[in-house]
């Protein structure tokens, strides 16, 4: 099902709420995009997989696919689409989801484990890197793609757009997976299509970034999550998530973090990693589900501490 969610007066966000394949009695899930990208980015085939066992919500965020696009007379901060996410929940009705956040989302992410715990029943951190690491100390992108990037303002007619695109997912996949670029064609000609024009969102360039930079209280985050580290990554390249996932566990009994590697993913969803992908992101929805009811039905003994940090 389809609606329009308004954020804030005069802004309104596309939302699809997709129900489960079959009755299930588990949280649903919430996927959040990263920087410019519409919830029309999220792969088919991923959002099949969840829907074994899931109910699946996906929106497009301010500025971009079918969502208000008011930046200029509505500015705001990266950091306040994290309360869109909430804001979202609240019109589907839903109290606790399990968030999957990718790249910029995945910063969403960790504000809301941060700021709305009490909304999470799980957190999935994809392509993505902590907050206030910003790249000090840390590996980031190379010269060709932030050249590339400069090139997003550019305008270009539909098939310039396309080669465009096609060629920036070729950068960010990485070279060890197979690139299919009619794969690609077809994901960004739905995405164009489902936006109804042919030029980028860039406003999430332009937003500022105030209230991102809260890595010292990633330590504190008690939510169960999911840390995913892509390999071939060319933006958040190694050892971003496992920095991340660090700042997170810090070595504390207790830790709620996991961390896990998609061999050969890099900054894309292609088809090759989503098997991989969506057996990690069910693996992990599912344990916190399980350690919740287990928690629920101890309480109020003492001393549960929760789940020991782990890797797979």
């Amino acid at each position: 099902m389809e609606r329009e969610v308004e954020v804030e007066p005069g802004v309104t966000l596309w939302v699809e709420d997709l129900p489960a394949h079959r009755e299930v009695r588990t949280a649903p899930v919430l996927l959040v995009m990263g920087a410019n990208e519409s919830g029309m980015a999220w792969p088919e085939g991923l959002l099949t997989a969840l829907r074994e066992r899931h109910r699946v919500i996906r929106y497009d965020h301010r500025d971009t696919g079918r969502s208000s696009r008011t930046f200029e007379e509505h500015p705001y901060a990266i950091a306040d689409l994290a309360g869109d996410a909430c804001t979202v929940l609240d019109a589907c009705g839903v109290e606790r989801a399990h968030l999957v956040g990718m790249s910029m989302g995945g910063l969403l992410v960790q504000l809301l484990a941060l700021d709305a715990p009490e909304r999470l029943a799980s957190a999935a951190l994809l392509c993505t890197t902590a907050l206030g690491a910003g790249f000090a100390g840390l590996p980031g992108p190379p010269l060709d793609l932030l050249r590339m990037w400069q090139e997003i303002h550019d305008v270009r007619d539909e098939q310039g757009e396309l080669a465009w695109r096609i060629e920036h997912q070729r950068r960010l996949a990485g070279s060890v997976l197979p690139f299919d670029p009619h794969e690609v064609e077809e994901r960004e000609r739905r995405v164009m299509a489902h936006a109804g024009r042919v030029e980028p969102a860039t406003a999430h360039s332009l937003a500022d970034v105030d209230g991102l930079d809260r890595g010292d209280e990633l330590g504190s985050i008690t939510v169960p999550t999911l840390v995913v580290e892509s390999p071939e990554d060319p933006v958040h390249p190694p050892p971003h998530a496992y920095f991340l996932a660090e700042r997170i566990g810090g070595g504390r009994a207790g830790s709620p973090v996991t961390l896990v590697t998609i061999d050969g993913m890099g900054h894309t969803l292609p088809t090759a990693v989503l098997e991989p992908l969506a057996a990690e992101l069910l693996e992990h929805a599912a344990d916190a589900e399980d350690e919740a009811a287990h928690a629920a039905a101890a309480a109020p003994a003492a001393g549960y501490g929760g789940a020991q940090p782990t890797q797979r």
